[in-house]
């Protein structure tokens, strides 16, 4: 079922609030998600954007052709759907205020729990004048592009973050300020003899891969897997910089759907126990699944987890041998052989 942010979006157009687009009108749609349905006279091109590879992947099975960043300008308005990250609406708002026309029509839609009604608050600050209306549990907020939004994008847009002197992060992403624990506790753990080819599942920005290379300086390749588009595009940066003479391949992949075509002697991992706005610990066992799927017989994975997630009889279903390497007061990592 699609989220009811989604109808809050379109209602002031169901409502004359804001006036239907013009038929030849060109509209992006920043964070789509599928399920929404066009109100009646809603005949604008609307370009979704979508980073995440199994909204994205959604997007695609309703017969749209998304994005995975945002392309062009020129925009005679645009529709913003809220997610989680305060740093990511706030950034999809600085995109939209790049990308529309002056004169044109921002919408901005989210749940309570979205930080709706605090963006509001932030953009009427700005000097914006957002109009709003609540409608299925969520707000939906409007506003005008002006003509010099030079001051606006610098204020809302996603800043880089440098992590350690070496990384080169982004507010919104997972973990950006620093590197995250669990990933520090599994790259404490990582093998320095091994020499063969390696996957990170769920590789984010790639701390993971860069510190198996520094413990492993024998390995022979390393491919890194990560559903955010924006996360892998860091992750190449940061292998750029970090390992410029490794063997590296990305891939933007929804591992629990898309499952690698390639073997590995080694998969690491710290996998998500999350999707989207849900708590869905079924994600992680399903990257086991398809880690176990991606190993040589006889290779290892090792991962990372929060010590209350029971993955062990996932290993023990899918692995011939497994067991735990070390814990501390959160986070556990886990061996299997295949």
């Amino acid at each position: 079922m699609s989220r009811e942010s989604l109808k809050t979006l379109f209602h002031p157009f169901v409502t004359e609030a804001v006036a239907l687009p013009a038929a030849e009108s060109r509209w992006l749609f920043l964070g789509a998600e599928a399920g929404f349905a066009k109100p009646e006279g809603f005949t604008a091109e609307l370009t979704a954007v979508q980073d995440f590879r199994p909204e994205f992947r959604r997007l695609e099975a309703s017969h749209l052709k998304p994005l995975p960043a945002v392309e062009g300008d020129g925009y005679d308005g645009a529709l913003i759907l809220c997610g989680k990250h305060k740093g990511v609406n706030e950034d999809r708002v600085a995109e939209a205020l790049k990308r529309v026309k002056a004169g044109g029509t921002v919408l901005v839609a989210g749940a309570k729990e979205d930080g709706i009604l605090p963006l509001r608050k932030q953009l009427d600050r700005l000097g914006l004048s957002p109009e709003s209306m609540p409608k299925y549990h969520g707000v939906v907020v409007w506003f005008t592009v002006p003509e010099d939004t030079s001051a606006l994008v610098s204020t809302l847009a996603a800043k880089t973050v440098t992590v350690e002197g070496r990384f080169e992060t982004r507010s919104g992403l997972f973990s950006h300020a620093h590197a995250d624990e669990g990933s520090e506790l599994l790259a404490s753990r990582l093998p320095a003899d091994f020499n063969g080819n390696a996957a990170d599942f769920g590789a984010g920005w790639g701390y993971l891969s860069v510190m198996l290379a520094g413990a492993a300086p024998r390995t022979n390749r390393i491919d890194l897997f990560e559903a955010s588009h924006e996360a892998l595009e860091h992750a190449k940066r940061n292998l750029a910089k970090n390992c410029p003479d490794l063997t590296t391949r990305f891939f933007w992949q929804d591992l629990a759907n898309e499952p690698a075509k390639e073997k590995y002697d080694l998969v690491i991992m710290n996998p998500p126990f999350h999707e989207g706005h849900a708590a869905e610990p079924s994600v992680g066992a399903a990257m086991i699944k398809a880690a176990a799927e991606a190993l040589r017989g006889g290779g290892d994975l090792l991962m990372v987890a929060n010590r209350g997630l029971p993955y062990e009889p996932v290993l023990g279903a899918h692995f011939k041998q497994h067991g735990e390497v070390c814990r501390n007061a959160r986070f556990k990592v886990l061996w299997a052989k295949r």
